[in-house]
């Protein structure tokens, strides 16, 4: 009988003690979140949408709402939509994170709202940067990366003029080019070889600048939770705040 009631108390005591390491651990584990979050230095992002890319696109328009919530005090959003060649800026620069949030819409998932370039409009959302300003600029673009506006060239997928020139200006005012990979309801929704190609341009466009590019293959479309994911650790490691 003795020997039962010394292993009931070491049991108990076992338990008591893994729940107090379990509790510790969650409290570790979000402690380093919201450090995490605060580590980041105040940014200058430009989110940049091309309109015609799938309508499940839009279904992630609340993540990226939170994305942005999410930046630390003190950063600035620009929200813009690349559309039929032209470049609609929604939201200019603010601090107001939550105004920012809400300027973002659905895209129109249309052929008709096709951009056939979207790094003509890349260029213009850089040259909106504020060359005096002190914050790291950064610039996300959400798109299927396919430049057609010259043809549909294998020999120039990722090489293209107008990519060339977005390179140069990020470079010149200091912006690293994040991309998140979307097919859009044109080419790149049906062809892999087209997908291929415009991630392929993404990913030359972002590592030349200090970004990174994401995308999850070149076929189908899930969701950008992961992207956002590996996007903020990221962003929290070339940006961390020095203490």
């Amino acid at each position: 009988m003795y020997y039962r009631k010394v292993f009931a108390w070491a049991v108990a005591f076992l338990v008591a003690f893994s729940a107090i390491g379990v509790a510790s651990a969650k409290v570790t584990v979000n402690n380093d979140q919201q450090r995490g979050v605060q580590s980041i230095e105040p940014l200058n992002l430009a989110v940049l949408i091309q309109d015609d890319l799938i309508s499940q696109v839009g279904n992630e328009i609340g993540v990226t709402k939170d994305f942005i919530r999410s930046l630390p005090q003190g950063s600035q959003v620009m929200v813009g939509y690349i559309t039929t060649g032209t470049l609609q800026v929604r939201q200019p620069f603010t601090t107001d994170l939550e105004k920012a949030a809400n300027s973002l819409r659905i895209p129109i998932s249309s052929r008709g709202s096709s951009a056939f370039n979207p790094y003509v409009e890349v260029i213009e959302a850089l040259r909106k940067f504020d060359s005096n300003g002190t914050n790291a600029n950064a610039l996300l673009l959400i798109s299927d990366g396919l430049d057609t506006s010259r043809g549909f060239d294998s020999t120039a997928a990722g090489h293209t003029l107008d990519i060339e020139r977005a390179i140069s200006e990020a470079n010149k005012r200091h912006v690293s080019i994040f991309s998140f990979y979307a097919p859009s309801v044109g080419l790149t929704s049906h062809s892999h070889l087209a997908a291929s190609y415009g991630q392929s341009s993404l990913n030359r466009i972002s590592n030349e600048t200090g970004g990174r590019a994401f995308f999850q293959g070149t076929t189908g479309f899930v969701t950008f939770d992961s992207y956002f994911s590996r996007l903020r650790d990221t962003l929290n490691r070339q940006y961390a705040r020095v203490r």
